[in-house]
């Protein structure tokens, strides 16, 4: 999954290639390139998209706590104790 600025042919191919199926919509001009040359638009599954959208989002409450944003915890233990109560806290906060 990945946002629209990925869309690329070369991007895509890469994935192809590597047996990977995309989920990633298509930019509007490349739709208009598309239609001009007659093609299919590629896929994308709008469901998946959807959920991809919720996790970008617990990503961005997150990041509002600046010791997480700025990874200022070295220490594993104490950095994913801050992620976890970070978590729980934004959770409540629904």
């Amino acid at each position: 999954m990945a946002g629209k600025g990925c869309s690329s042919r070369t991007c895509r191919a890469c994935l192809r290639r590597r047996g990977i199926k995309a989920t990633i919509p298509e930019r509007v001009d490349r739709l208009a390139g598309r239609a001009r040359r007659r093609e299919w638009p590629c896929r994308s599954d709008t469901a998946v998209y959807l959920r991809r959208n919720i996790v970008e989002r617990c990503f961005h409450r997150l990041k509002r706590w600046r010791g997480i944003a700025t990874r200022h915890d070295k220490h594993p233990a104490r950095r994913q104790a801050a992620i976890t109560l970070a978590g729980t806290l934004v959770r409540l906060d629904k």
